[in-house]
């Protein structure tokens, strides 16, 4: 499920009401008063996508979330968990981007606002810091008088491993998603 720009910056409009990184754990215990809020119900459905959500650190895509939701309840439908994320991003509790292939990936209780590198030799994943990001933002603010929402700045390009010809898996494994790009050892 991609969105379009106007969407996007409706999204980033929303969000920008509840600052990157204002969201802690605690957050999730206050979701159903933050619902009744905005005068929506807190129902099963969302009720189960919350708890999905509790228990997942980092990034997930939105079908990860779709599955895990229907191994509690095989009822569950996307539109349901799609519709819940737009409104958990509402109150910062959930950041979307979209990843190297354009699948929507969320970032849950983003502490600030990063891009990603894709390694397109051998599928690493890293977060781009806020800072660097930021750096980039600059960049296009001064060169093109354009600004970036550092949260989709995805670049794809090839790692120091996968250069060097020292990439010893095919693709990135859970383990070295979002950490630092080291080059490999050499094997053979």
């Amino acid at each position: 499920m991609t969105q379009g720009a106007g969407t996007d910056r409706a999204v980033r409009e929303r969000s920008a009401e509840r600052p990157i990184g204002a969201a802690g754990p605690s957050a999730w215990t206050a979701v159903a008063d933050l619902l009744h809020e905005r005068g929506l119900r807190w129902t099963p459905q969302r009720r189960r996508l919350v708890d999905v959500l509790v228990g997942t650190d980092g990034h997930v895509t939105g079908s990860e979330l779709v599955e895990r939701c229907r191994d509690v309840d095989p009822t569950t439908t996307p539109s349901t968990v799609y519709r819940t994320l737009a409104v958990l991003e509402d109150l910062g509790l959930v950041r979307h981007h979209h990843g190297m292939d354009g699948r929507e990936e969320f970032h849950v209780l983003p502490d600030e606002e990063h891009g990603h590198l894709y390694c397109r030799g051998c599928g690493g994943e890293w977060e781009i810091a806020a800072a660097e990001a930021a750096t980039i933002a600059e960049a296009f603010h001064r060169g093109r008088a354009f600004d970036v929402d550092p949260s989709h700045v995805t670049i794809v390009g090839t790692c120091a491993g996968c250069r060097e010809g020292l990439a010893a898996e095919p693709r990135a494994t859970p383990e070295s998603r979002w950490s630092v790009p080291r080059p490999r050892a050499r094997t053979g």
